[in-house]
């Protein structure tokens, strides 16, 4: 039999979980669920390890190139916001172990670490954008003669501006995307909501992308209970479940999961009102690159003539790629579908595996991109170009 895999792991580590408090306020929740931070002494990166949710609720920390590397990887820390923040905070990290005091190595150093991080995944266009910001601050201060003990302060605040950005563009998409949630509220019944995957605060810096507008209704004063959210399972590595759940159950949203496959059914009875889900990539014609099962899902909501928006953060949106074909489709471990979630072996040995970690949903299915910035319609370059995101 094959070595025990993950959830295994969390079935054991259950009844040693130590169980967060359902009791405590929204800003108290956030501050449990903190994706990624520096520690106090700035000398290693602090972030939740999402492969242990919802069993175990750990953090660890960070102190070297490969362990941030495996980190963004191996999902321990995920979703194309929190992937950028890692990426930021892990250069500064990096840069302040540096041993020069020669501008130059100083920088040539930090391309080498920016190469290096910039591997561990191909698809979240926000790893590059963090990582490339990172780099034109070294490059700048070094052309205006900064010494390398200044350089180095200066990119542990450049990625401190990065992280407090994100919290800022989330809280920004989620004001838009309530807007949208009150246009549906009537005759004291919940809002149903449905998502895909996790673009919840577990993603970002904190609120989500897709889960923003349901953390702007609590703050706004809505109970939870004034919300239904229906969560997907997101086959194979079961974000929706695990992760997406978690976090609003935790906040005192209603919630439900239910496997993919039946987001037909819930959507032919009637039990959805909006679907928000989130994305690693937005093209220049508004096609959306976003985990895997999100396309299906929203050729379903067209059939059913459910309102579908993807949340996405202007820093996703690559105008550089003109069309979702151009985007490359990050091929992960067969494992994760044949044998992560189970006791032994559930395909047969030998039988080649399918594992694409996203797919790209056409713009002609999409009703609209919320950004930081405004709501996008198509067709989405002139609306792009319209907000400034060029």
């Amino acid at each position: 039999m094959p070595s025990v895999p993950c959830m295994m792991h969390f079935s054991l580590e259950r009844n040693k979980a130590k169980e967060m408090d359902t009791s405590v306020s929204v800003d108290e929740f956030f501050e449990q669920v903190i994706t990624v931070k520096m520690t106090p002494d700035k000398k290693a990166l602090d972030i939740i390890d999402q492969t242990l949710l919802p069993g175990t609720v750990k953090r660890i920390q960070l102190t070297s190139r490969e362990a941030i590397w495996e980190a963004i990887k191996r999902l321990q820390v995920r979703g194309a916001p929190a992937i950028g923040c890692t990426a930021a905070y892990g250069i500064a990290l990096l840069a302040s172990q540096y041993q020069t005091g020669d501008t130059e190595e100083f920088v040539k150093k930090l391309k080498e670490d920016k190469a290096y991080l910039a591997s561990s995944r191909p698809t979240a266009v926000n790893l590059f954008w963090a990582l490339n910001r990172m780099e034109r601050t070294c490059e700048q201060a070094a052309a205006e003669g900064m010494s390398v003990p200044d350089m180095k302060e200066l990119l542990t605040e450049e990625a401190q501006k990065i992280r407090d950005e994100d919290v800022a563009i989330s809280r920004n998409i989620g004001e838009i995307g309530f807007s949208l949630l009150k246009e549906l509220k009537k005759d004291g019944k919940p809002v149903n909501i449905e998502t895909h995957c996790n673009a919840g605060t577990l993603a970002t810096a904190k609120y989500g992308t897709a889960t923003a507008p349901v953390y702007m209704a609590l703050e706004h004063g809505w109970a939870g209970s004034d919300l239904h959210v229906y969560c997907d399972e997101t086959r194979p590595l079961l974000q929706g479940a695990r992760l997406t759940a978690f976090e609003l159950q935790q906040a005192g949203v209603t919630t439900t999961v239910q496997c993919d496959n039946m987001a037909s059914i819930l959507q032919q009875n009637g039990k959805v009102d909006i679907i928000f889900v989130g994305c690693d990539r937005v093209a220049r014609n508004g096609d959306a690159a976003n985990k895997i099962g999100t396309s299906g899902l929203a050729i379903i909501a067209k059939h059913y003539g459910i309102p579908f928006y993807v949340c996405a953060p202007s820093s996703t949106i690559d105008i550089a790629t003109p069309t979702g074909a151009e985007i490359p489709i990050e091929m992960r471990d067969p494992d994760e579908v044949t044998e992560m979630w189970y006791s032994e072996r559930m395909a047969p040995e030998g039988v080649d595996v399918f594992n694409p970690a996203f797919d790209v949903t056409d713009h002609s299915l999409i009703t609209g991109i919320i950004t930081e910035k405004g709501l996008c319609k198509a067709p989405f370059e002139q609306a792009f170009r319209e907000l400034g995101i060029e």
